[in-house]
C-alpha cells in the first residue's frame, strides 16, 4: 500500500450507478439549459435539464457520467466472467482461473445458502476462546491476518520518511458506524443511524446463534462509543506528521500498557520465512492504541465477544446466506445510501471482488480480463501524451509563480520531473501463487484472498519498496496520486466521456486532462506538497513559502465551507480541501495544456457552435453530471473528501478568467469571482 492515496471521485459511499445513462462521445448540446446563461450557474446551464427529468432508478444512490461508464465496464466484465466461467480453456492465466472461480462462487446462491456460516465458524471459534485479555492479542492478530481491523488495523506500506523501504503501520479502526461522530451527535441523522446500527447488529448476531439482548447490544454501542472518542477525527488524518509516529514494540507497550502487543505482532507478520515480531514501526495514532490497550484491561470478554463476533460476521455478511446479506443491504444499503432495491448480482459481485476503488486482492485480475477487451494501444499512446502536456503546463506554472522563491520552484520542478506515471495498466500481472480458490465457497474465497494478500504484505516488510507495483485495479473509473510520487490512470476511466482518442482536443482535455491536472496536484495540495521527489516526508518549503501557500489553501477551505448542497448541511472545507485545491488548480493546469496543444496542431475551428475554450469547460461540466439520493448526499457531506459534482464545477470555473472570458461573463455574474483564488 503506497503512503497515501488520493483519488478522483468519492468510493463506495456514493459509487452508484446507471444503467439508463450511457456514456457520451460528444457534447450533449441538446440538452443544454435554454433558461440558465453559463456566467450565472454553468453547472445548471450544462445539466440542469438533465438533473430535472432523470429519475433515480430503485436500486441505485446517484447516477451520472462517472456512473455510466462504471456500469458501462461493468457490464462488459460481466460478460467476459460469464464466457470465462462456461469455457475453461478461456482460463489461460493464474490470475484469470482464481476470478473465475470467485465469480461463480457469488452467483451460486444455494451454495452460499448451504454453506451457512462454515468459512466464518473458524473466526468465530477462535473469538469463542477468548477468556482473559491475555487470549486477545492472539485473536485480534488472527482477524488482522484475514483482513479483519478489529479495532486496530496494520498494513504495510512504504515508510513515509523513507519510500525505498516498507514498514508496518498500526492505525485506528473498528467502528460500525460510518463516522465517529455519529457516536455522539443528537442530530436526526445520527440517531437514525445509531438505531440502524443496533438493529443491524442484533440482526448478524442473532442469525449466527449468538445473544443479542438489549442489555448486550447497549455494552456493545458503550464499547464502540469508547472506540470512536478516541478516533482522531476525519480532517486532523490530514496532516502526515501527526500521524508519523516511529517506536520499537518495546515502545509501544510502554506508551500503550494492558495488551501484550509484543505477541500481537509476533503473531500478524509470523510466516513460513519469518518468526515473526518487528522492530520497528509506525503508529499511526498513539493515543487510539492507548485507549485500546486500556479497553483490554478494563471491558469484560463477554462484551470483547460480542463486538469481535460482530466485526467477523459483518465482514462476511454481503457473501453469506440470505439472512446476513439482507441485514447487510438493509444497514448499508437502505439505512446510509437511501437504496430502494438492490443492484443487479452481477454488479453486487464484482463490487464484493473488486471494490470501487483498487487494492482488492483480485482487482488485478478483474483488471487483466478487462484491459484485454477495452483498452488499444492508441489510447495508450494518446494518454501518454496528454500527461506531457499537462505536466509541462504545470512545470510552466511553477516557474511563473510570483510567490514562490527559486529555492523552493527547484524542489517543485524537481518532484514534478520525477513524478511517475502509470497509465492503462502493469506489465506484468500477478501470479496469485499459493492462492487457491473454490467455484462454491464466495465468503472461504474472501478470506483466503485476504489471507494471501496479507502474506503477500508481510513478505515486503522490512524489503525495499516497489514503485513498479500497481495497487489500483485497471477496470476502475477512477484515478490515484499514489505515495511514491506516481499518478494512475487505469484503462477503466481513459474511456469516453473522459477519454477518446477519437475526439477532439478539447473535450479530452476538458475531460482526462483535467484528472490528470488533478492528480499531479495532488502531490502539490496540502497533503501532498510536504513530501518530496521519491514520496518520502519532508519539508522542502522555506518558510515564507509555506505561509503563502497556506493562505492560498485557508480561502479555498473557506470558499466550499460556503456551498450548502443539503439546507443544513455544508460542505465541510478542511475534510475536502486535498481535492477541491486539486480541482482549483488542475483545470486551470488542463486549460493551459490545451492551448498548447491547439498551438501544435492548428485546430482551432468552432465545433456544435461552440469554441474550442468553451467546449473544454462544457465537456468538463458534463464528467461532472450527477443526481444523488438525499442519504447519500448526506453520508458523502458528512465522511468523503470529495465535494459534491456540482461544486466542483463552480467553484475551479467561477475563479478562472479564462472560464469568464471563454463565456463572455461580466463581473457581477455569479460565475465570476470578485477575487479569484489562484494557488498554482
Amino acid at each position: 500500500m503506497p503512503m497515501f492515496r488520493t483519488r478522483l471521485i468519492a468510493a463506495a459511499a456514493v459509487a452508484a450507478l446507471s444503467i439508463a445513462a450511457t456514456p457520451s462521445r460528444a457534447l450533449d448540446v441538446a440538452s443544454f439549459s435554454p433558461d440558465v446563461s453559463p456566467c450565472a450557474d454553468f453547472y445548471d446551464y450544462v445539466n440542469g435539464p438533465w438533473v430535472a427529468r432523470t429519475e433515480l432508478p430503485a436500486d441505485r444512490t446517484r447516477i451520472g457520467s462517472f456512473d455510466a461508464l462504471r456500469v458501462a465496464n461493468d457490464r462488459l466484465l460481466s460478460e467476459a466472467l460469464a464466457e470465462l466461467v462456461a469455457k475453461p480453456e478461456l482460463r489461460k492465466t493464474p490470475g484469470l482461473k482464481q476470478v473465475a472461480a470467485y465469480y461463480a462462487s457469488g452467483l451460486d446462491l444455494a451454495a452460499i445458502e448451504a454453506q451457512g456460516l462454515k468459512p466464518v465458524q473458524p473466526l468465530l471459534d477462535r473469538v469463542a476462546s477468548i477468556k482473559t485479555a491475555q487470549d486477545l492479542p492472539f485473536a485480534l492478530a488472527q482477524l488482522g491476518r484475514v483482513g479483519i481491523s478489529a479495532p486496530v488495523g496494520a498494513y504495510v506500506r512504504a515508510d513515509v520518511k523513507n519510500t525505498r523501504v516498507n514498514v508496518l503501520t498500526l492505525g485506528q479502526s473498528g467502528l460500525g458506524l460510518p463516522d465517529r461522530d455519529d457516536y455522539f451527535k443528537d442530530t436526526e441523522i445520527a440517531r437514525k443511524l445509531r438505531a440502524a446500527y443496533r438493529l443491524y447488529a442484533q440482526r448478524l448476531l442473532s442469525s449466527a446463534g449468538f445473544e443479542a439482548t438489549p442489555a448486550a447490544i447497549d455494552a456493545l454501542m458503550a464499547f464502540e462509543t469508547r472506540l470512536a472518542d478516541a478516533t482522531t477525527p476525519r480532517a486532523q488524518l490530514r496532516d502526515p506528521l501527526a500521524v508519523y509516529n516511529p517506536m520499537t514494540t518495546p515502545e509501544l507497550t510502554d506508551k500503550a500498557p494492558g495488551l501484550a502487543w509484543d505477541a500481537y505482532l509476533k503473531a500478524l507478520t509470523r510466516s513460513d520465512s519469518r518468526p515473526g515480531g518487528v522492530e520497528r514501526l509506525i503508529v499511526a495514532q498513539p493515543e487510539f492504541m492507548k485507549r485500546v490497550a486500556a479497553m483490554a484491561k478494563d471491558v469484560p470478554m463477554a462484551t470483547w465477544q460480542t463486538y469481535l463476533r460482530l466485526r467477523v460476521l459483518e465482514n462476511s455478511a454481503a457473501r453469506l446466506p440470505k439472512a446476513f446479506a439482507d441485514a447487510d443491504f438493509d444497514y448499508r444499503g437502505v439505512a446510509i445510501s437511501g437504496l430502494e432495491q438492490r443492484p443487479p448480482r452481477n454488479e453486487e459481485v464484482i463490487l464484493l471482488i473488486g471494490g470501487r476503488t483498487g487494492g482488492a486482492p483480485l482487482g488485478l485480475a478483474l483488471g487483466e480480463l478487462f484491459v484485454s477487451k477495452a483498452f488499444s494501444p492508441e489510447a495508450q499512446r494518446r494518454a501518454t501524451l496528454l500527461i506531457g502536456d499537462v505536466k509541462a503546463a504545470m512545470k510552466t506554472r511553477i516557474q511563473n509563480l510570483d510567490w514562490m522563491s527559486p529555492a523552493t520552484k527547484l524542489k517543485a520542478l524537481e518532484k514534478l520531473e520525477a513524478m511517475q506515471p502509470k497509465i492503462g495498466a502493469p506489465e506484468k500481472w500477478p501470479t496469485y501463487d499459493g492462492m487457491t480458490l473454490d467455484a462454491k465457497e464466495f465468503a472461504g474465497n474472501q478470506l483466503r484472498a485476504a489471507a494471501w494478500q496479507h502474506g503477500e504484505q508481510i513478505k515486503d516488510l522490512d524489503r525495499p519498496s516497489d514503485r513498479t507495483r500497481w495497487t489500483m485495479s485497471p477496470y476502475i473509473v477512477n484515478a490515484q496520486a499514489g505515495g511514491l510520487n506516481e499518478i494512475t490512470f487505469p484503462a477503466g476511466i481513459l474511456q469516453p466521456p473522459f477519454f477518446d482518442a477519437k475526439l477532439d482536443d478539447a473535450m479530452n482535455y476538458g475531460g482526462i486532462g483535467m484528472v490528470i491536472g488533478h492528480e499531479i496536484v495532488h502531490h502539490f495540495d496540502d497533503r501532498g506538497r510536504q513530501f518530496d521527489s521519491i514520496g518520502s516526508l519532508n519539508d522542502w518549503w522555506t518558510t515564507a513559502d509555506a505561509d503563502n501557500y497556506k493562505a492560498r489553501a485557508d480561502r479555498v477551505a473557506a470558499l466550499y465551507d460556503g456551498y450548502e448542497p443539503v439546507k443544513g448541511t455544508h460542505i465541510n472545507g478542511r475534510l475536502t480541501l486535498g481535492e477541491n485545491l486539486s480541482d482549483m488548480a488542475g483545470m486551470p493546469i488542463a486549460f493551459d495544456a490545451l492551448q498548447n496543444a491547439l498551438k501544435r496542431t492548428g485546430k482551432t475551428d468552432k465545433i456544435d457552435g461552440f469554441t474550442q475554450e468553451q467546449r473544454f469547460f462544457l465537456s468538463n461540466a458534463l464528467v461532472w453530471r450527477n443526481k444523488s439520493r438525499e442519504a447519500a448526499l448526506l453520508n458523502q457531506l458528512r465522511t468523503d473528501p470529495h465535494s459534491p459534482g456540482k461544486y466542483r464545477v463552480l467553484a475551479p470555473m467561477s475563479n478562472m478568467p479564462e472560464f469568464a472570458k471563454a463565456f463572455s461573463c461580466k463581473s457581477g455574474d455569479a460565475m465570476v469571482a470578485a477575487d479569484p483564488i489562484k494557488v498554482w
